[in-house]
């Protein structure tokens, strides 16, 4: 099928952030676009105001007679979704096209000049910077990414004057290696999604082959220390980075001189700065408009990428200080002298290892307590130690139950099991359901409070919200 010449595409798992990404891109074509999820959300309701139909009932029934033509329709599905699904079962079985999520992105954008971001983390924000700084240049750029970017509330853009393509490379599932990458970042390897991969050496081989689809003219530029052994085809460039160097890690860099870093951080005053350096190119003094630690390591990977694309000095300072990152990667719901309020999505133990230390080092001397939703039983499962050892860097530790997502039960996993190997004494384990009032009895102790997870955690944002505001 040339998705071209299709008039209308069904979703099957609309809600999810990548799924919106290709909603939006249809309907911009003019395409009849419905769909089904399993819960409504803010997305969903914005997508059904945007011109998008999408039921909350798997029913076979619910499909619009518009979209029962397997001549006309595309249907694209989430690997989320159960293989046993109705909905899916009956498109299937009925001569229709039915496509992944991300086969359908590669198919997209494998004309265009693919600007690819993997990571298990930091690809989000990664991606998201790189499109800012394209979009608000003279270069311009599309981008698919996986998550609403603060500054044009979408997870979408487009160009009628560039074929560069900013695209979030999503490793779940092998997705990623349906894209043919110009460029490619990869950010992190650390394992995950081992009830997919079953090993960390299968997880980190599905890296090497997707370093193996770089387009011989282009190039990857990958975190130094990564346990990823690259497999460039001939002819592609091959560049290192890394964050803020002090000066014995300066002295190891000798001859590397494709590597890509910061020096002369400087944190404080809730503001971060630091100088851009690169082989022949150094940018002083670039502001970030997320001001948080670990946003210098994703910035100096963004802003390479977008300055081997032709994006000025003077357009990346601009783009770094008005970049305000996607909602959920260390929103800022309150900044006030005597609170803070930080939503962040974290949900991988590296990741929020990275997050609180962040959070830590830009607010230094002030206690911080963490409310942590963990994400899936597997997960939980596989990396429970780890989990505990991050969350033994704060103050303070709140923990929620864990959120399901599409997995069943698991016995014997619950919080618990990391509640128990968390090392500090100042925790405590409640139901969702208690959270606000046990943040309500505590309000006036609080002082910097860092929501994560990639669950439902987001819904008790707000709540939270309108109870630390009330502090005197």
């Amino acid at each position: 099928m040339d998705i071209n010449n299709i008039t209308a595409v069904y979703f099957v798992g609309a809600g999810g952030i990548g799924m919106s990404a290709l909603i939006r891109y249809f309907l911009s074509k003019g395409k009849q676009v419905a769909g089904y999820d399993k819960t409504p959300s803010g997305l969903t309701e914005q997508l059904n105001y945007e011109g998008a139909v999408i039921h909350y009932e798997d029913n076979v029934d619910l499909i619009p007679d518009d979209f029962t033509d397997p001549a006309k329709t595309l249907v694209v599905y989430t690997p989320a979704v159960s293989e046993d699904h109705s909905e899916l079962c009956y498109f299937r079985g009925n001569g229709f096209e039915v496509m992944k999520r991300a086969r359908v992105l590669g198919e997209i954008t494998g004309c265009n000049r693919g600007l690819c971001v993997a990571g298990t983390h930091g690809k989000t924000t990664t991606s998201s910077m790189v499109a800012h700084l394209l979009k608000q240049s003279h270069v311009d750029c599309n981008a698919f990414l996986g998550g609403i970017l603060k500054n044009y509330d979408s997870n979408l853009m487009l160009s009628d004057k560039s074929d560069l393509t900013v695209i979030e490379a999503d490793e779940f599932d092998r997705s990623f290696h349906w894209l043919k990458p110009y460029m490619a970042v990869i950010t992190a390897a650390d394992p995950d999604h081992l009830d997919i991969y079953g090993t960390p050496e299968a997880y980190r081989e599905s890296f090497e082959h997707f370093t193996s689809l770089i387009r011989p003219d282009g190039c990857l530029i990958m975190k130094q220390g990564i346990n990823v052994t690259p497999r460039l085809q001939e002819g592609v460039k091959f560049y290192t980075y890394t964050g803020a160097l002090d000066a014995k890690e300066l002295s190891t860099l000798n001859s590397q001189l494709s590597t890509f870093y910061a020096e002369n951080v400087r944190i404080g005053g809730g503001e971060i700065f630091f100088d851009f350096v690169g082989p022949d190119i150094r940018i002083p003094d670039i502001q970030l408009g997320v001001p948080v630690k670990v946003n210098v390591e994703n910035g100096v990977a963004a802003i390479a990428l977008a300055w081997l694309n032709g994006v000025t000095p003077e357009e990346i300072k601009h783009g770094m200080a008005t970049f305000a990152g996607p909602r959920r990667r260390f929103d800022f719901h309150l900044k006030k002298e005597n609170i803070v309020l930080i939503d962040d999505y974290a949900h991988h133990p590296a990741e929020l290892k990275a997050s609180i230390l962040s959070v830590k080092e830009l607010y230094a001397g002030r206690k911080v307590t963490g409310i942590f939703q963990p994400h899936l039983y597997t997960r939980t499962r596989d990396f429970a130690a780890d989990f505990a050892a991050s969350l033994s860097l704060l103050d303070e530790l709140i923990l929620l139950d864990i959120y399901p997502a599409r997995e069943e039960p698991i016995p014997g996993v619950t919080s618990q099991i990391i509640f128990d190997a968390v090392t500090i004494a100042d925790k405590r384990l409640v139901r969702k359901e208690e959270l606000l009032d046990v943040v309500a009895a505590e309000a006036g102790k609080l002082e910097v409070v860092l929501m994560v997870g990639a669950g439902n955690i987001e819904l008790l944002v707000e709540p939270v919200k309108q109870i630390l505001d009330k502090k005197e």
